[in-house]
């Protein structure tokens, strides 16, 4: 006799799921892309696709890239010969105090000391009354009710710390004391109180039978816990599951603490492939692409801990072309380190980075289909605010942004460029802040930088502008030279003159300014001897002087 198969039963209803339903809910697992629902049906995904693109062929270098449609969306890079510290826990060491800044150094134990504000500063460590050992998330202490750095903290103090922003040119890490350790869809929280639900989940239904889920799996106290935007449609299980991992590497954190001396690393974060997996990894991927076959091995690995079910989209890439050749991606990053970035419509962005801040200009270049100006404007600051959002991502650009529009007459066009503006940032997984569109269509804005933008992480400062980007003529160097030589040959005690220059400013020196070169010569008595040095090169030279014995003199 046939035995009767049974169907799996709705976890919701408690009755038979339908076959289409169980379709539908198989999709239904990962994490959902910041703001939008985590259910997606097959034609939806067909519509969308999405392919995450791993290239570690070559081990100097690992590069992760999210392609929607042929266009790439995201690009992670991460070199092998780069340490990188964010996320890592630390046991440090105070070394300075800083009463007028209201913080503290930190040693802990990577050669550059960390930067730790009062506001980092968890109230477990304050002393006296009104200290407490634990915190509610999202319930920070206002600075005006936190005791003076100086008197919580002295030198030699130890601190338990975690690196939040990676060392930017002279400036060390910043670290903060709320630590914090990300699962798959939760994030730990020590020292912390109750639990929360990401914003970015905005299906009331959802975050009740998150929240209910998780308050059935017991979850330890004196810890707060977030739920990640990833849970969205996820099963208890697998929040029980990530709760488990969570408890025992706190566990194993807690240990090192009692045992490690100041300074030492307590935990330390995963490798780029493992961190986007974890991160970035949704449902509307439907493919991921690596060309090593160790690195596949490693992250089906990981899936079948964290999502046992999508372990059958990663694939191997078999062909002779480079991965990132074949599907156009090495084209799209050298657009990204381009200071110009073409609009389809005709118009263009440019962008120009400094240390203070992010400029960002839009013209209308060939961009005429219109015979009107302002909707001219209106259009090419549509396509732009859409650019600009993914230029942020793509370039990992943080700190204070101006972004310049084409100027509008209309209200109406500028609220609804903003409104564009804002939709087009929403995906982005840092955090930005928006003001609205000023009546010179000025856009300020503010975004979470927690590591150098890719151009610094890539590209060297010129060594000959000093990454201005501009250098002196010829003429001018020459001019500056020839003063610096009538200076010389001033002074009495030298005798002989020898300037080492680039063979393009000796030439001019030694032609078009022969004249002058002899008339100082022949008015001071001096000797002056130029040399075309082919180490150097744009205004970079040496003045060498010397008395009548041959010893050098200093001017």
């Amino acid at each position: 006799m046939n035995a009767q198969r049974r169907t799996p039963a709705s976890p919701q209803s408690g009755r038979p799921a339908s076959p289409a339903k169980r379709v539908e809910r198989s999709l239904v697992i990962g994490s959902a892309n910041d703001g939008q629902s985590a259910e997606i049906t097959k034609d939806q995904s067909r519509q969308t696709p999405r392919e995450m693109l791993i290239n570690v062929a070559e081990s100097e270098e690992c590069r992760v890239a999210i392609v929607e449609n042929g266009a790439l969306e995201e690009l992670y890079v991460e070199r092998a010969n780069l340490v990188r510290y964010v996320g890592n826990i630390y046991k440090g060491k105070v070394v300075n105090v800083e009463p007028s800044i209201q913080a503290v150094f930190v040693d802990f134990g990577t050669g550059k000391n960390g930067f730790l504000h009062i506001s980092d500063l968890h109230p477990r460590y304050y002393e006296g009354p009104g200290a407490l050992e634990t915190e509610e998330i999202g319930k920070r202490r206002s600075l005006r009710q936190r005791q003076p750095i100086q008197s919580v903290l002295h030198k030699g103090d130890e601190v338990v710390v975690q690196v939040t922003k990676e060392g930017i040119n002279t400036k060390g890490p910043t670290l903060s004391t709320y630590l914090a350790l990300p699962g798959k869809y939760l994030v730990m929280m020590p020292w912390m109180e109750k639990s929360g639900v990401s914003h970015k989940i905005e299906d009331e239904e959802e975050r009740l039978r998150l929240r209910k889920i998780f308050e059935e799996s017991r979850p330890p106290e004196n810890i707060g816990f977030i739920i990640r935007t990833a849970a969205q449609g996820c099963s208890k299980r697998e929040i029980l599951n990530d709760l488990r991992y969570l408890r025992r590497l706190w566990s194993a954190i807690e240990k090192r603490m009692q045992s490690s001396k100041a300074p030492a690393e307590l935990y330390q974060e995963s490798d780029l492939v493992i961190r986007t997996l974890r991160d970035v990894f949704n449902i509307e991927i439907g493919k991921i692409i690596c060309d090593s076959q160790s690195m596949v091995k490693r992250i089906r690995d990981f899936l079948s801990i964290a999502s046992p079910r999508l372990k059958r989209r990663v694939t191997f890439y078999e062909g002779k072309e480079p991965l990132f050749h074949k599907y156009g991606i090495e084209q799209e990053i050298a657009k990204i380190h381009s200071r110009s970035v073409p609009l389809k419509g005709g118009g263009s962005i440019v962008i120009e980075q400094t240390e203070a801040l992010v400029a960002i200009d839009v013209n209308s270049g060939r961009f005429r289909r219109h015979t009107d100006a302002e909707q001219t404007a209106y259009r090419t600051n549509l396509e732009a605010a859409d650019e600009i959002a993914r230029q942020l991502r793509l370039r990992d650009m943080g700190g204070l942004i101006i972004c310049d529009f084409i100027d509008m007459r209309s209200d109406k066009h500028r609220r609804e460029v903003e409104k564009a503006f804002r939709m087009a940032t929403k995906p982005d997984r840092a955090r930005s802040k928006i003001m609205r569109i000023s009546s010179f269509g000025v856009v300020e804005m503010t975004r979470q930088r927690m590591r150098p933008s890719l151009q610094s992480s890539t590209y060297l400062a010129c060594p000959n502008c000093g990454g201005t980007g501009f250098i002196k003529s010829h003429e001018s160097s020459s001019i500056e030279l020839i003063r610096l030589l009538n200076l010389a040959a001033s002074k009495e005690q030298i005798k002989r003159i020898e300037l080492s220059v680039s063979p393009e400013v000796a030439d001019y020196l030694q032609n078009e300014k022969r004249s002058a070169v002899v008339q100082i010569e022949q008015t001071n008595n001096k000797r002056i001897i130029i040399h075309s040095s082919p180490d150097f090169s744009g205004e970079k030279y040496e003045l060498v002087c010397f008395n009548n014995r041959g010893s050098q003199v200093k001017l």
